[in-house]
């Protein structure tokens, strides 16, 4: 255990360990013959028992006995013979939590025999065991998971529970996984809107009171804390389900080019401020942002009336990198005609949702508020000459003055682009005038109690902050919104300094605040994506970031400079994967194949069961001596992409090998850049 020392073995006791473990080996043997061979004897039986008892924490002796008890009461009709079998079972798991009570597989066996319904339950058994347990120690959440289960398998009341939650609270203030119980029981009457739990504000401000005197009491202890971060949650989160933005902007003109010999993709705004966008394969995306994840985007909860495509053919998916079907971000496409020269002209789009049910958030939320806009795509067969366009045909660089603020723009620090409509969201924002005064209040409080250098008081009051902002000026320009970020960013240095065991979740904080500005910020994680939908060069070089999970939202995003960050392998940039307009990665001095055990690889599937890619042969890349089974995860990614230019210098993997690789995955690429090494095509 933690803190003891460590005392010398004395020979006695050195024996005594090897009999030990003999006995272990010989019940383990035993078991293994008679699992494989299908012996459920009660002499069997009983070796399973003696090692469980001895190890509860061998899964195959469990599974062994649920087996054994379905075999051996098949067709047993009478009822003390299954009453005995199931008792039998039930002193097996009581024996094995005498030895560790903390074993999840004990315990769910326990729920498993209950749960069959071969015999009735004996409740007062079962609570009264549960009695013992919480006594011993009163933060076993394997014992709470159980209380819930045996509450619902009995039908006790959540009311009832409820107050089992208080009376252990105050017992002790420390019980965090009363307080997690609490918050459960509570999430549920809430949802359901129970008598006497109707009105969620005076539910949550007697619960506010409640927790303020668990942190007087110890300001150190964090069980309090949680509670409070979950009251939080429930207070500046909408429990209502919103379109919170969405690409092409409503109400906007946009000039779309059929010319076939376009492959220029960066453009800004005209002399009448209207959208200038060239795309290949002449398709054009049309992008939803909520603001929860949600499923059932389809053509029949979304209607697209255009001349190009009917609704029904559309396809709409979530931009996901895992095989979830929830997402916040969702995208169709529609694929532009050819169209007769003659008949080049200005096309109205509209998109409405709401008016049929079926998108529901992961919470069980229903999106209820109908909602209409339309904008206009007008076809152009010009070239790109005409337009201050930046084509990537020829070399791209990174030049701030004169890529990403061309003088025509008249202010492009603010990321309001997408002009997200407050009529989207009006009416589930109404009446927050409880919430706003509780964020205030819990404000006011937070900041008499910081001058005490604790780190939860500094965290809780930096979140206050930021919840406060997003609920005061929802809807209002990035740049203006957040009204307490100076204040925030102090306290999440000072976190920093005084906690620096959780830097890293401080820095992704710290960087969600600092999402106004991209580049040279220290950013280590991504957020506010849905402002960004319109953005085709980004810039986030010289940040903090090892994960890009956010970005698969931008599905305008042509030039992507990610240099000097600290991304460690191919499998982070798996969200590129999406992003069918990318042309240009700078992905120079990360750390990409600096590690020697890389464990990012393990969240990506090997290449031998990748889903997306079983009939994949890696083995085509092969040329020279490229060791390509080394390099399966860069493969995976790049094979997907269509980019014409690439910089991956300063990279450990990064050699001249790797580099023509990469020329045999990326037959699109027009210039590769590696250490020492450059292709121009």
């Amino acid at each position: 255990m933690h803190g003891r020392p460590r005392k010398a073995t004395k020979p006695e006791d050195t024996a005594a360990s090897a009999a030990k473990a003999a006995k272990l080996r010989d019940l383990q043997a035993q078991l293994l013959h008679q699992h494989h061979h299908r012996i459920y004897t009660g002499e069997a039986l009983a070796a399973s028992s003696k090692l469980l008892e001895i190890n509860p924490e061998i899964y195959t002796a469990w599974n062994y006995r649920k087996l054994a008890l379905q075999h051996n009461l098949n067709e047993v009709t009478d009822p003390e013979i299954v009453q005995s079998a199931i008792e039998d079972e039930l002193r097996v798991v009581e024996m094995a939590l005498r030895r560790n009570p903390k074993s999840y597989g004990a315990w769910y066996h326990r729920k498993w025999v209950l749960s069959r319904g071969l015999a009735p339950v004996d409740f007062e058994r079962e609570f009264r065991l549960l009695d013992q347990l919480l006594k011993a120690d009163a933060r076993n959440f394997h014992g709470w998971s159980y209380r819930r289960f045996v509450a619902k398998l009995k039908n006790v009341s959540e009311e009832e529970e409820l107050k089992f939650t208080m009376d252990m609270i105050n017992t002790n203030f420390s019980n965090y996984s009363a307080w997690h119980n609490r918050s459960v029981l509570l999430s549920h009457l809430l949802k359901q809107k129970a008598q006497g739990f109707d009105s969620k504000e005076d539910i949550l401000t007697e619960e506010y009171e409640l927790v303020r005197q668990a942190l007087f009491t110890d300001p150190s202890d964090q069980s309090g804390w949680f509670y409070h971060l979950w009251l939080l949650g429930q207070t500046a989160s909408p429990d209502e389900l919103f379109l919170i933005s969405s690409w092409p902007v409503p109400g906007s003109d946009l000039v779309l080019s059929t010319n076939d010999k376009v492959e220029g993709y960066k453009l800004f705004l005209t002399s009448n401020f209207s959208w200038c966008y060239f795309f290949h394969k002449r398709t054009f995306p049309i992008i939803l942002y909520f603001n929860q994840a949600v499923k059932g985007v389809s053509s029949s909860t979304v209607t697209i009336n255009s001349v190009f495509v009917a609704n029904e053919n559309l396809i709409w998916r979530p931009l996901l990198t895992t095989s979830s079907r929830e997402a916040h971000c969702w995208v169709t496409y529609l694929n532009i005609p050819d169209v007769n020269p003659s008949n080049l002209k200005a096309y109205s789009v509209e998109i409405s949702l709401g008016r049929s049910e079926g998108i529901v958030s992961s919470n069980g939320s229903c999106y209820k508020y109908p909602v209409q806009f339309k904008f206009t795509i007008e076809l152009n067969n010009n070239n790109l000459e005409q337009f201050d366009v930046v084509s990537i045909q020829e070399l791209f660089g990174w030049n701030h003055d004169d890529v990403c603020h061309p003088s025509e723009i008249p202010d492009l620090n603010s990321f309001d682009q997408l002009k997200i409509s407050e009529d989207h969201v009006a009416e589930g924002l109404k009446d927050k005038q409880w919430h706003l005064e509780t964020l205030s209040s819990e404000i006011n409080l937070f900041k008499e109690l910081s001058e005490e250098n604790c780190k939860f008081v500094n965290l809780t009051l930096a979140r206050l902050l930021v919840a406060h902002d997003a609920m005061v000026s929802h809807g209002a320009f990035l740049m203006k919104k957040r009204i307490h970020s100076e204040e925030v960013l102090k306290l999440y240095e000072e976190l920093i300094k005084l906690d620096p065991s959780h830097k890293r979740y401080y820095e992704d904080e710290r960087s969600l605040v600092l999402m106004s500005q991209l580049s040279g910020l220290s950013l280590s994680r991504i957020g506010f994506v849905e402002h960004l939908l319109w953005v085709q060069m980004l810039d986030l070089s010289h940040n903090n970031l090892q994960t890009i999970a956010g970005l698969e939202a931008l599905q305008l995003l042509v030039c992507l400079n990610l240099s000097n960050n600290q991304i460690s392998s191919f499998t982070a940039l798996e969200p590129l994967k999406l992003l069918d307009s990318l042309r240009v990665l700078d992905v120079s001095f990360n750390e990409i194949g600096a590690h020697p055990i890389d464990t990012t690889r393990f969240l990506c599937l090997s290449p031998l069961s990748h889903t997306l890619d079983v009939k994949l042969n890696i083995g085509q890349f092969q040329k020279g001596d490229i060791k390509v089974g080394d390099h399966w995860e860069a493969i995976l990614l790049f094979k997907d992409l269509r980019l014409a230019q690439l910089d991956v210098r300063g990279n450990a993997v990064a050699n001249e090998r790797f580099a023509i690789l990469l020329t045999e995955v990326l037959p699109t690429l027009n210039w590769l850049n590696v250490i020492y090494f450059e292709i121009l095509r």
